[in-house]
């Protein structure tokens, strides 16, 4: 699993740098997602960490034109999968698909790593 910069201030650079790219403002962000405009204030400029509900983080990724899961993986430190296609193409069950799929593999490296984890604790426990 590849891993990039994570939490709140990758989620912020990526904000900015597509509201950048787009040539959107903060309104308008906000207009499109669906969300407060003092939320992608927060966000952008990295002024309050707190846990946001998965639907935030998805609609604000699908508004920047990114992959629905896009946002959430950086927060969490993962490689963000690429949008197949620009969002307003994509199929929604399939779209949801693969951010299910995504999470999934995310889980299961997640889970694998507690696997060694826990091996090497038992390892050395009996040793002792």
């Amino acid at each position: 699993m590849s891993r990039t910069p994570m939490g709140w201030p990758a989620v912020a650079r990526c904000i900015d740098q597509r509201l950048t790219e787009l040539g959107l403002s903060q309104r308008e962000l906000a207009k499109r997602a669906q969300v407060s405009q003092a939320i992608i204030r927060e966000l952008q400029y990295n002024t309050v960490q707190r846990n946001r509900g998965p639907r935030t983080l998805t609609a604000l990724s699908t508004a920047l034109h990114l992959h629905p899961d896009h946002l959430s993986q950086l927060l969490l430190g993962n490689t963000p999968p690429p949008p197949d296609t620009e969002p307003e193409e994509q199929d929604p069950v399939a779209a949801r698909l693969a951010a299910m799929e995504q999470r999934m593999t995310d889980m299961a490296a997640t889970l694998d790593r507690f696997r060694v984890d826990l091996a090497m604790i038992l390892h050395n426990t009996r040793r002792d």
